[in-house]
């Protein structure tokens, strides 16, 4: 084992100068990225159809192939999913990550090719173990293992192909070296049953060298806490004395940090964000004292960035990453060696810098309230009630929040939270969560002034685990679940209020 952590350690710590290259070259790489997917795949229906051997330019890509949602794209999936070869990419596709669909698809199938797999999420991978390395050089990572918290979803077989949970699939692919320096066994990853999962994890760990953890925190924390309730350990460093480091990604980490940063002695414990979905690898804190993301531009996708102006989308001012403005909230578009071609993955973003690249994820652009002007988005959101728990030496856990309409057609923003540590009182929580989203959004504080059309916040508390038993009630637990917390109508506001 010691050959192979120095052999790894090595290989890792070359990987920075590359990386570095392709920091420094941006605009490039992402041209030879673009021109190697099309060159690729020109011979796919896909490809044909849409003239990529005529395409010479960005400015051909843009004329020749519309900006597909996944409903737009999923004729394409599903002739793809029945075996038909050289569809959207080369050759036959045998595995699909399903995620929770759209409004008019229960769930999405997004294809994953063994090169999305090999030059995205695994290279991204060592990529993001290089940056830890070369932040941390006195670290110990190496000599033990991964606690990796994936999915609940099992891997499901149809015909030739195969499709489930991203982590899943992931798992069941990871190259040799790595399966060996990650836990839990690969039969108790892929259990169904994320309450028998738990238990088996826990069994599995808690005598193990465990030095990381990978998860989403919503999940990893209920792991943990389990773990610790198992154990009658005060920390996770009487269990794991190495542990250092914590990856994450999937939902904010606002909310959660100061849980997490309890979980080891001295609050030792390190922070790593990543920003992978089913789509790609895109992102990594490569600045452990800033929590901006390095956009990653040579891992098989070409991103596209349609500006998002007073909440609408301006498709036709769609432009690359050359042209992009620091603090202008863009839907990001991606082009990759997964088969996907001008695809709208939903996530809105700003860059925070350029040269080097660097965004934050703003949101969804299906989560959002704008039910009086107030463009309000999940960064507003966790920014405000991360502020109003410092001030009131409270822990939020969970929230949703929705509009709450008045007859005289003014209203106001409902939430309904899940606290770790409640505030001892909540009309100071609001007046704090309330003044924050007024710093934080011009829309918000307009529409604020007088208290005329917008009233101030009306707050729900709910118990432990109330989001956890809601979702278990929609089978939807497990690493890859999230909750969606802005809504523009009341329909899932109404259903959980009245199960209080």
């Amino acid at each position: 084992m010691n050959l192979i952590n120095n052999l790894v350690s090595a290989n890792l710590k070359n990987r920075i100068k590359i990386i570095q290259e392709e920091i420094d070259n941006p605009i490039e790489t992402q041209h030879k990225i673009l021109f190697s997917n099309l060159n690729y795949a020109s011979k796919t229906l896909f490809g044909e159809k849409h003239y990529f051997n005529k395409i010479k330019n960005y400015s051909d890509f843009k004329n020749f192939i519309p900006i597909r949602d996944y409903t737009d794209f999923k004729p394409y999936i599903d002739l793809a999913r029945k075996k038909n070869k050289n569809i959207i990419w080369p050759g036959i596709i045998k595995w699909f990550a399903q995620s929770s669909g759209t409004s008019n698809n229960k769930s999405k199938f997004i294809p994953i090719t063994k090169e999305s797999l090999r030059d995205g999420h695994f290279k991204a991978g060592k990529d993001m173990l290089s940056i830890y390395l070369q932040n941390n050089p006195s670290s110990k990572i190496l000599s033990g293992k991964s606690l990796m918290i994936g999915g609940s979803t099992k891997i499901n077989k149809i015909d030739s192909y195969f499709f489930g949970d991203l982590s899943a699939i992931i798992i069941q692919n990871l190259p040799v070296w790595v399966q060996l320096k990650r836990a839990p066994s690969i039969k108790t990853a892929l259990l169904d049953n994320w309450e028998k999962k738990i238990n088996r994890i826990i069994d599995e760990t808690i005598n193990q060298n465990i030095t990381s953890i990978s998860g989403v925190p919503s999940w990893t924390q209920i792991i943990i806490n389990k773990i610790l309730e198992k154990t009658g350990s005060k920390n996770l460093s009487e269990i794991w004395p190495n542990l250092e480091l914590y990856m994450h990604g999937g939902i904010s980490f606002k909310n959660y940090k100061n849980s997490f940063k309890n979980y080891t002695h001295s609050n030792s414990l390190k922070f790593l964000e990543i920003y992978n979905a089913s789509e790609g690898f895109f992102g990594i804190q490569n600045n452990p004292s800033s929590t901006d993301l390095l956009l990653l531009i040579n891992h098989g996708v070409f991103y596209e960035f349609i500006p998002m102006v007073n909440g609408v989308e301006e498709i036709k001012n769609t432009i690359s990453i050359e042209d992009v403005k620091i603090g202008q909230l863009y839907t990001m578009i991606v082009s990759s060696n997964g088969g996907l071609w001008r695809y709208k993955i939903g996530d809105t973003i700003k860059f925070t810098s350029k040269f080097p690249f660097k965004i934050k994820i703003a949101g969804r652009t299906t989560s959002f309230i704008n039910a009086f002007g107030e463009e309000l988005i999940v960064s507003n959101t966790d920014s405000a009630l991360q502020y109003a728990c410092d001030k009131t030496q409270s822990v939020a856990k969970e929230y949703i929040a929705a509009p709450l309409f008045y007859d005289n057609k003014s209203g106001c923003h409902e939430w309904i939270i899940e606290f770790e540590k409640k505030p001892q009182n909540i009309n100071t929580f609001i007046y704090y969560l309330d003044e924050k989203l007024q710093q934080i959004n011009s829309d918000y504080e307009a529409k604020r002034k007088s208290n005329i059309l917008l009233k101030k916040p009306q707050i729900n508390i709910v118990e432990k685990k109330f989001f956890f038993e809601f979702m278990k009630t929609q089978k939807k637990i497990g690493g890859q679940n999230k909750l969606k917390k802005l809504y523009n109508d009341r329909k899932l506001m109404d259903e959980l209020l009245k199960k209080l």
